[in-house]
């Protein structure tokens, strides 16, 4: 029997934002595999058993759900947003190339979802509507050295920028950081969206400018878009302002 693992992404929040796709690749399986806050979003199938692991397990995760799978069952990985951002579906391709033959032998699907970056532009307007990029503060699987020549890198390029893990409380420090050298090649206006929960009951948003941008401002439910030198804030009385980056840009220089 041949068995099958599919890594679905459950989308930034409620169930609204949950793709028909999706909802039918978890309503299938037989097992759910996930971390546990995730696997608690998802409503209860009856005879659907369920495997939840710490945010740090990532590869014994998808090991277990691959070995899981290889017995033949129909296995489902949930990943938060979309599973190729930051996310499962590397870890179980990861644990697939150092694994078991039989491993490469399984039905593996990746259900894409709505990442934050784009909830969090949604709800600001467009501020993605030009190039941009997407970088994870996160220190745990690469040096911070990296993390701050790419931020560095990708502001000196023009491109927006989100990022991911902003802050955590082993790593307090790291978002101000990040700041500080945007605040040394961008304009002190460049407008910051901070997106927290985006998608949930407690989502809010706020736009700054980043002169004003501060570590405090964010938490590990946060998506922080910092904009470009041509991103713009277009004001509204008595309504939110709109956010949106020019679909054309200036010659470099």
């Amino acid at each position: 029997m041949s068995g099958r693992l599919v890594v679905v992404g459950l989308g930034p929040g409620d169930e609204r934002f949950l793709t028909p796709q999706a909802a039918e690749a978890l309503a299938v399986a037989e097992v759910l595999y996930g971390y546990e806050p995730y696997l608690a979003r998802v409503p209860e199938c009856p005879g659907q058993t369920r495997h939840a692991s710490d945010n740090r397990e990532e590869l014994g995760r998808a090991r277990a759900a691959l070995e899981h799978a290889s017995s033949g069952a129909r296995v489902a990985m949930v990943s938060g947003g979309d599973p190729g951002v930051f996310a499962m579906a590397a870890a179980v391709i990861e644990a697939i190339e150092a694994g078991p033959a039989k491993w490469r032998a399984l039905d593996i699907e990746v259900v894409p979802g709505i990442t934050a970056m784009l909830a969090v532009a949604a709800k600001a307007g467009a501020p993605l509507g030009h190039d941009f990029c997407a970088i994870s503060l996160s220190d745990n699987l690469k040096p911070w050295d990296l993390v701050e020549r790419r931020v560095r890198l990708a502001a000196e390029a023009g491109f927006v920028i989100a990022f991911y893990n902003p802050v955590s409380k082993a790593r307090p420090w790291q978002l101000g950081t990040a700041f500080d050298l945007l605040r040394g090649v961008l304009p002190a206006g460049t407008p910051v969206m901070f997106g927290h929960a985006v998608g949930r009951v407690d989502e809010r948003l706020a736009v700054v400018p980043l002169g004003e941008a501060r570590s405090d401002m964010a938490d590990m439910a946060t998506c922080i878009i910092i904009g470009s030198a041509e991103t713009r804030v277009v004001e509204r009385e008595g309504m939110p302002p709109l956010v949106y980056s020019p679909r054309s840009a200036r010659a470099a220089g």
